[in-house]
């Protein structure tokens, strides 16, 4: 079996792309159920974040990615044409670095973001509860999360308030310098809505206003930024005296058009407007950075301070880098070894059966023999099968690409009929260590 991962993100897709193929926006169940269904997987696991959406797949041939890849275009009705070419695909420890990199925020638009390992956690806890997981994704996620979290302790890339809120603030400030003092306006009261009222409060901004579908919701987060909550038909009213807009909803259609926001300007007396949209999809029409004394940004403005950021960090990232190197090692290991540890084994009991067997014959002609030449000839026999499995043991061993392990554990099957039906995690103990020492 071989591991996939397919998808694109923000170094691969511009927004408009990424925001269409949200696999969130219908539930990760129905993406999941739907992909079981057309067979594209022995296991599955989708996740989808407002910079990604990415499917890892186990498969037995290229088939699967193959398939995996089509499903992006399929499931959202979506000409293939459109997809294809943002595209990655990922093989075996290929795909575990890439996801460990991913749990680690090294693959995060704002490098070292911490939101995104839970969001790695709750996409593996919606397939193995649906029950899409198995031993192969089961280990490969449980690895991720063990490279974030010595990340996270190991190193200083999460100091410092990184994530896309921060990011956003960050760029508020490049605008009008000190924010102290600045009016502010929160449309959506989710958690990246959360982590940007935290950012902002700690700037000392006068007053935070914020708006959400649900007052109650509004409400609660209002409390806990000491600000101020109006109901979603308020809108306009704060929107003309609001200084900074961050606009983080979950709505499918934007919620501040060119017309609306253009009303709004008429009453601030050419007072600039920096709107911010961190959502997917977004919140803001495109057209509203038309406007005079609008100044508007979305998610990938982002990237020139993500590149600020990956500048200061350089030597964080490489002792993040060489830790997550360390667990792609390991979990590459331990792939082969599901391959070539039942594959060597088997051969080996071959092997010694066929001995035994023919001392067996031979017992007629060596019963004349001293116990002490029946040991000897024992023994030569035993260290000929050694010797003739000592180079076809050590060349398995070497072979890192997973589609070549494969490829030589099947012909090796072929080759001396061994044993297809034992489960290949049922190796005892000493069998395995004596084979991958």
């Amino acid at each position: 079996m071989r591991l996939f991962a397919v998808g694109l993100s923000h170094r691969t897709a511009p927004v408009e792309l990424r925001e269409t193929v949200d696999f969130a926006r219908k539930g990760l169940e129905n993406a999941l159920a739907e992909l079981s269904g057309r067979g594209a997987g022995r296991e599955l696991v989708v996740l989808s974040t407002c910079n990604r959406a990415e499917i890892y797949a186990v498969g037995d041939t290229d088939e699967t990615a193959e398939q995996v890849g089509r499903f992006f275009s399929d499931y959202h009705e979506i000409p293939h044409d459109h997809v294809r070419d943002h595209l990655y695909v990922h093989r075996g420890p290929d795909a575990a670095r890439h996801l460990f990199r991913v749990a680690a925020g090294l693959d995060s638009l704002v490098v070292g973001e911490p939101q995104i390992l839970g969001q790695v956690k709750a996409a593996y806890a919606v397939a193995s509860d649906g029950q899409y997981t198995a031993a192969l994704t089961n280990r490969l996620f449980h690895s991720a999360f063990t490279v974030g979290k010595r990340v996270r302790s190991e190193t200083g890339l999460g100091e410092g308030a990184v994530s896309v809120s921060y990011a956003a603030i960050a760029l508020a400030k490049k605008i009008f310098g000190d924010l102290n003092g600045r009016a502010v306006l929160i449309l959506g009261a989710g958690e990246m809505a959360k982590l940007t009222g935290i950012h902002l409060q700690a700037q000392h901004v006068r007053q935070i206003t914020i708006a959400s579908r649900t007052l109650s919701t509004a409400q609660n987060l209002a409390a806990r930024l000491d600000g101020v909550a109006v109901a979603w038909d308020r809108i306009d009213r704060a929107l003309s005296s609001a200084d900074i807009v961050v606009t983080a909803t979950g709505a499918s259609e934007p919620v501040l058009t060119r017309a609306r926001v253009g009303e709004a300007m008429r009453h601030r007396r050419n007072r600039p407007l920096f709107v911010i949209d961190i959502a997917v999809p977004r919140d803001v029409d495109p057209a509203v950075g038309q406007l005079d004394q609008v100044f508007l940004y979305n998610i990938d403005d982002l990237r020139t301070i993500v590149q600020e950021n990956l500048a200061r960090r350089g030597a964080e990232l490489a002792r993040a880098e060489a830790i997550v190197d360390e667990e792609v090692a390991r979990y590459a290991a331990w792939m082969q070894s599901r391959e070539i540890v039942p594959t060597v084994v088997a051969l080996r009991q071959r092997f010694e059966a066929i001995r035994r067997a023919e001392l067996q014959r031979l017992e007629p002609k060596l019963s004349g023999l001293p116990p002490e030449a029946k040991a000897r000839v024992d023994e030569v026999t035993r260290l000929i099968v050694e010797k003739l499995l000592l180079t076809p043991t050590e060349q398995l061993k070497a072979v890192s690409d997973e589609a070549m392990i494969v490829a030589y554990a099947d012909a090796l099957n072929r080759l001396f009929s061994l044993a297809q039906d034992k489960d290949r995690d049922q190796v005892a103990p000493e069998e395995e260590s004596e084979v991958s020492s």
